[in-house]
């Protein structure tokens, strides 16, 4: 692993800071962005065994009970349960430093080889450096979790660099919550973040990932996950916290008959940017992949989403689908959306589609003509926007979650 961190640092010293000049980038400035303000990252401290968690982050969200729970405090296990259930079926969930202590032959496999290599980019570079803490789940082969596992990240001393490590052999089923958050400071704070979801063929991840850092936190993470044949992978993202947020969501379907369905939900306010660059690439013929990002912004906000579908030669009798739709509820307010193709196969079918609008004073005034109030009235409206998403979702924890949210930011 020194090794690699070694090798991943050489990556991160050999590539220039990001600029609006490159197209990943365009639309998202960095200028204000400084990292020697603040300062290196650290090994956690000793008081972050014992810091203040807040209730809510590892709360019950899924109506069978957690079988598996792990709480961190800037990389720093605080609490971790497993079940008797689970530990029996042969499943692997513990925090990475004690995967990379105690299943090496794993982690060396498989940590930043086949989802997220340092070679992607400046921040995943740096990430390879300087990862701490974060998830391992291993799911043996023909294995179906007889509980929902959850993770949470809570950010204290402002620097985290966690890595989420999913992989579920052939044949595997299971679903995993993965939760961050951070309190309000004056003074700027860094995430550098990796997920990692490898899912082999005919196996089957329902994998949520719910942000929710203080607007003092920058955030850059690299994302992608791997799909093996007649496989399934359901990838839901919500953002709520952050000063800026720049993630990149890869979906690989890389087995004939794979599916692939990626939900995300934004809400920016305040000056919060916001930028999701998403790609979906069908790597074999007959897959699937289909994707829905709502966002709702206030006040001077900003977000912006890139999307792509590729489809590589020999890709044939596949369908992708891809929809960005916003909502603007204040003048100031701005979302950049640009949906993408790249067809190299003939017999496909794939859609796109893109929309920013801004609320429909109407519907306010009918509800408002039926004597409810008008703060009542536009959340009722930004709620009956984000429910086609919501109902993509499965859990009724995670949905009241992110609901009780979407209500404090509309105000």
């Amino acid at each position: 692993m020194l090794d690699r961190r070694l090798a991943a640092w050489d990556v991160y010293a050999s590539l220039p800071m990001p600029t609006t000049s490159d197209e990943p980038w365009r639309r998202t400035n960095l200028r204000r962005f400084k990292p020697d303000n603040i300062g290196p990252s650290l090994n956690g401290t000793a008081d972050a065994a014992v810091a203040s968690v807040p209730d809510y982050l590892a709360a019950q969200l899924t109506e069978d009970k957690t079988g598996g729970l792990l709480v961190q405090v800037d990389g720093i296990t605080q609490s971790y349960e497993l079940s008797e259930e689970l530990q029996s079926q042969g499943i692997i969930f513990c925090d990475m430093h004690v995967a990379v202590r105690d299943h090496a032959e794993l982690v060396q496999k498989w940590f930043m080889t086949e989802g997220v290599p340092a070679t992607d980019g400046k921040f995943a570079a740096l990430h390879g450096a300087f990862w701490r803490g974060g998830t391992f789940l291993y799911v043996p082969k023909g294995v179906k979790a007889a509980a929902p596992m959850h993770s949470a990240l809570w950010s204290a001393n402002g620097k985290t660099f966690t890595h989420t490590l999913v992989v579920l052999e052939e044949g595997a089923e299971a679903t995993f919550i993965d939760e961050y958050g951070s309190a309000e400071s004056g003074s700027d704070a860094l995430h550098v973040g990796a997920i990692e979801l490898l899912v082999r063929d005919n196996a089957s991840l329902m994998y949520a990932s719910l942000q929710d850092f203080g607007t003092n936190m920058w955030q850059f993470n690299h994302e992608r996950g791997r799909v093996g044949r007649d496989a399934r992978l359901d990838w839901v993202t919500s953002a709520m916290g952050t000063r800026l947020l720049k993630a990149f969501q890869t979906v690989e379907l890389d087995g004939q008959g794979s599916w692939a369905r990626m939900s995300g939900l934004f809400f920016a306010d305040g000056r919060q940017h916001f930028d999701l660059d998403t790609q979906q690439n069908h790597n074999a013929p007959d897959t699937v992949s289909d994707l829905l990002y709502k966002g709702a912004l206030r006040d001077k906000s900003r977000s912006v989403w890139q999307g792509m579908i590729k489809a590589l030669p020999g890709s044939q009798r596949i369908d992708g689908f891809q929809a960005n739709r916003n909502l603007l509820l204040d003048k100031d307010a701005r979302a950049d959306s640009i949906p993408g193709l790249e067809i190299e196969a003939d017999d496909v079918a794939c859609t796109h589609a893109s929309t920013v609008g801004k609320i429909d004073e109407e519907e306010v005034f009918y509800l408002m003509s039926r004597g409810i109030p008008r703060e009542t009235a536009v959340q009722m409206v930004v709620e009956g926007f984000f429910d086609p998403l919501m109902q993509r979702i499965p859990f009724a924890g995670v949905r009241a979650h992110i609901a009780e949210r979407i209500i404090e930011k509309v105000g």
